[in-house]
């Protein structure tokens, strides 16, 4: 069975504080559903979503005469829809876009409601917490008052964990999946480089690019190079390209003798970060790209109990599923296992699974059978009883 997605909106006028301690008004928020809410509403099931990702979760869009439009699966279409792991004939699954982001919900690319201009870098700075209650809103306007799940990967995961503390009675289940309770240095350090590429770009004028009719381009292609390394592990690297050349090197070499050179794209590795990156350039806003890895650089709920995480997990009443990835190096299992250590310190309910998958940070987005495997048990066995 195809599972057909509608994007919608909601819109909300009154202002949501930021804990930045500016607000924003007149705002949107673009979401998707999938699945029935039954009768008592308590089969609902959050996804929140990761960097470059959107409320397009899963499922499929169709054009006007009702064919399927090519490539247009969710994100998380391996794991969501009728008979899968989070499974829509049993659960009512929502994704939001969060504010900030460029898929929809208000964001540097929308225009101020006071002054009709473009926010650019004038959108206010968002943190995780922010867009946990601005989807606690959302489900207000829905009528949901408590979720069966709140599940995410990498950042998305982040926000799960954030969920658990602002409002542990609105939910009963945390998935957590490729994630940690802060960055750690080389994380911050990584996202700092990423952000250099951006404002750095001549064409970025101070993220009011707009104003000026062009896009930075260049800093954006770079920026998702170094993010796209750090999502994979240096075995599917070298599985997939190893030090291979590209073809037209190859032949090249055999007709005149190998040209060193310092300029041409040779290695097949270079050809695929250089798609990567012009790819994500056409697409992804700048400011967004800023604003969102800064939210990942702050998280750290532990920082307000002096950096005991044990301490600030106290407040969480959900039980927890919590899944890493043996060769993810950005969000490295012993990450995961801190979260474990430190809800069992406070006699929590928790899951934990390590899977052995070559795949690096991207493993979390994958069809991989024992992954999938254990969240389909825990959905089948623990949320839905």
């Amino acid at each position: 069975m195809t599972l057909v997605a509608t994007p919608q909106t909601m819109h909300f006028a009154e202002a949501l504080p930021l804990q930045s301690g500016a607000s924003i008004r007149a705002y949107d928020l673009s979401y998707e559903t999938y699945g029935e809410l039954n009768a008592d509403k308590s089969n609902a099931v959050l996804i929140c979503h990761a960097l470059n990702a959107s409320h397009h979760v899963a499922g499929v869009y169709c054009d006007d005469s009702g064919a399927v439009i090519a490539k247009s699966e969710g994100w998380w279409d391996t794991m969501i829809g009728p008979g899968k792991p989070v499974d829509t004939d049993r659960f009512f699954v929502i994704g939001v876009n969060n504010l900030g982001s460029c898929f929809g919900s208000t964001g540097p690319m929308q225009r101020h409601p006071d002054t009709n201009e473009i926010y650019g870098a004038d959108f206010p700075v968002v943190t995780v917490q922010d867009w946990v209650a601005a989807q606690a809103r959302l489900l207000d306007a829905l009528g949901i008052r408590q979720l069966a799940a709140v599940m995410g990967g990498s950042l998305g995961g982040m926000q799960a964990l954030a969920w658990t503390l602002q409002y542990p009675e609105r939910m009963r289940h945390a998935v957590v999946v490729a994630s940690a309770p802060n960055l750690t240095a080389e994380n911050i350090a990584f996202n700092e480089v990423a952000r250099r590429a951006i404002v750095t770009d001549p064409d970025f004028h101070g993220g009011h690019f707009y104003r000026h009719g062009v896009l930075p381009k260049r800093g954006l292609r770079i920026a998702r190079m170094i993010g796209h390394i750090t999502y994979l592990s240096d075995d599917v690297m070298n599985e997939k390209f190893g030090r291979q050349l590209r073809d037209a090197v190859i032949d090249s070499a055999s007709a005149s003798g190998y040209k060193y050179s310092t300029q041409d794209v040779e290695f097949q590795i270079e050809s695929y970060l250089r798609y990567q990156g012009d790819k994500f350039a056409e697409y992804f806003d700048a400011n967004t790209y800023l604003l969102i890895t800064r939210a990942l650089d702050y998280f750290d709920p532990a920082s307000a109990f002096g950096g005991d995480l044990s301490l600030a997990l106290a407040q969480a009443k959900a039980k927890f599923l919590l899944v890493s990835f043996t060769t993810d190096w950005r969000f490295s299992p012993a990450r995961s296992r801190e979260i474990v250590k430190a809800l069992l310190d406070n006699q929590r309910d928790v899951s934990y699974a390590e899977i052995d998958a070559p795949h690096g940070h991207d493993a979390f987005l994958l069809d991989d059978a024992r992954y999938m495997g254990v969240v389909r048990s825990y959905f089948q066995s623990k949320v839905a009883s």
